[in-house]
């Protein structure tokens, strides 16, 4: 038996767990909706952060072996790669790949169940988006698309149906929470494509971040923190009582990433700055979550 058959270790590394709060974060979010008006359900729950995660991993999964066959790993300035590494084959990665998606679909039936077709369009949507993000005849992360995409599918999408899941109902609120979560979690794409810009442009592959240049990146990053911050402001003010503002105790955390990253050169020097995103999203998203509650 091959060593990377014995050890966990290359599986663990290819699912990026420094990143997976940007799919913890909005369950928790969209839960805490269903919770302040008294439709909580711990079963939908707990099955759509398992789901969450699972659809996260794998598209983890398919990033790594897709952007191998494609050429893009070359010189990488990220963490390792288990694909271009020779950790595994690509074949055992995209075996990989498709088990992670099929246990996601195998709770998915569960949840399409409870939350009828919307969330089975939503489901099947998912998973194609996330094999599309580096796969196929227009990958998604290769045409700038990146950005938009973490910020409709684990943000508006991944709050607003979890919210549905446990109400069976849609609500203007569950979407006007969902841009806060949105905006964070699309600036774990914005710093990973940041520093990535120079391989990028190598291998054609055009983010955003290769499309705007390096400043205007930066910018991008800063403005999508500031608004996030704005969203729990304005809830307090329309609904003038409560803890919406809670989120505003991690202003110091933000308000440091935000300068380290303007301070912080192009490159692996960036990763930790991308390690802090993901946890700044989660710290936010646990904030809010219990001001909503607590209102």
């Amino acid at each position: 038996m091959s060593p990377t058959l014995r050890s966990p270790n290359p599986w663990l590394l290819a699912a990026r767990p420094r990143t997976l709060p940007a799919s913890i974060a909005p369950v928790l979010v969209g839960t805490a909706l269903a919770w302040r008006e008294g439709y909580f359900q711990w079963l939908p729950f707990l099955a759509t952060l398992l789901t969450a995660v699972l659809l996260q991993i794998g598209a983890n999964y398919a990033n790594d072996v897709f952007d191998f066959l494609k050429g893009a790993d070359k010189d990488r300035q990220g963490p390792t790669r288990v694909t271009q590494s020779g950790l595994v084959t690509p074949r055992q990665m995209l075996i990989a790949t498709g088990v992670v998606f099929g246990l996601a679909a195998l709770i998915g039936i569960y949840l399409a169940y409870v939350g009828g077709w919307v969330i089975l369009a939503i489901g099947v949507f998912a998973i194609i988006a996330a094999i599309a993000y580096t796969a196929g005849p227009f990958p998604l992360a290769y045409n700038g698309l990146g950005d938009l995409f973490a910020f409709i599918f684990f943000g508006v999408i991944a709050i607003c149906g979890t919210y549905y899941l446990q109400a069976q109902h849609f609500s203007p609120l569950a979407l006007a929470a969902s841009l806060s979560t949105s905006l964070l979690v699309m600036n774990i794409i914005t710093v990973n494509n940041l520093r990535d810009i120079d391989t990028d442009q190598a291998a054609q592959k055009r983010t955003l971040a290769v499309r705007m240049g390096d400043r205007a990146t930066r910018m991008e990053y800063t403005i999508s923190t500031v608004v996030a911050y704005c969203v729990p402001v304005v809830l307090a003010l329309v609904f003038a009582k409560g803890l919406w503002v809670l989120p505003l105790l991690s202003v110091p955390i933000a308000w440091r990433l935000v300068r380290d990253l303007w301070g912080t050169p192009r490159g692996p020097a960036l990763n930790p700055i991308l390690g802090r995103t993901a946890q700044l999203n989660l710290i936010f998203a646990v904030l809010f979550a219990i001001g909503l509650i607590v209102t």
